[in-house]
């Protein structure tokens, strides 16, 4: 997802404010999953990586919720030769998304108009891009698809290089199996940056915070003093 300035968006230890941010994390998850039913029953094109999803479901005759689940826990795999180190966010989304995705789609209705079929998408849309913030903001560890991509980063390819390539092949995989490419695919790709970039710092965990809660644990812990020559071994 997009980052806006310099703002700091890696994984903190779960000890900070873990309430708050769990909540912050599976309610963004959740939410994520309501956004992927909406385009999905919009039938005027998939998210790049649903593309994907639903092209394997049509194929498999799997719930397009458990091939998220599967194809997450694959990509999540590929993160050991690039050395990633997945947090309690990484496996919440393997897991989590694809559950309620299931859950929702069995109570959204799809729509028949066309007018209707529109705004699901843009409900879609911009559910997706406030879910992301809510999810990454939390700084519980990104989810395997963008670990995949930060990582093939980190090995010195460019981050929109490793994207681009990534979400192109998932796309024109996904539509050779049978999932769904239209114009939903082209304004998510158009606008799900510039949103989440608006999102994103809106929900994300300040640094500040983060070291005014550390310096207050830090000055709670009892003091050890250290061991003299004289004391030393007594």
């Amino acid at each position: 997802m997009a980052t806006t300035g310099k703002a700091n968006y890696a994984p903190l230890p779960l000890r900070i404010r873990p309430l708050t941010r769990l909540t912050q994390l599976y309610l963004g998850l959740a939410a994520y999953a309501v956004s992927m039913v909406l385009m999905v029953e919009a039938r005027l094109g998939n998210q790049p990586w649903d593309v994907f999803h639903q092209g394997i479901a049509v194929r498999t005759g799997l719930s397009l919720g458990m091939v998220t689940i599967i194809v997450g826990a694959v990509v999540l795999l590929l993160w050991w030769p690039l050395r990633q180190r997945p947090g309690i966010g990484t496996l919440s989304n393997v897991l989590v998304i694809g559950a309620v995705f299931d859950l929702a789609d069995a109570v959204i209705p799809t729509p028949s108009l066309l007018w209707q079929r529109i705004g699901f998408l843009v409900a879609g849309v911009l559910l997706c891009a406030v879910a992301s913030g809510l999810y990454i903001g939390a700084r519980l560890g990104p989810g395997p698809r963008d670990g995949l991509m930060t990582g093939l980063a980190a090995r010195g390819h460019s981050i929109r290089l490793a994207r681009t390539v990534i979400e192109v092949s998932v796309v024109a995989v996904g539509f050779l199996l049978g999932g769904t490419l239209g114009i939903g695919t082209i304004v998510y790709a158009l606008a799900i940056g510039p949103l989440v970039q608006l999102t994103l710092p809106l929900f994300t965990t300040r640094e500040r915070a983060v070291s005014a809660e550390l310096t207050a644990d830090a000055a709670a812990r009892p003091v050890v003093a250290e061991a003299t020559p004289e004391h030393a071994g007594s």
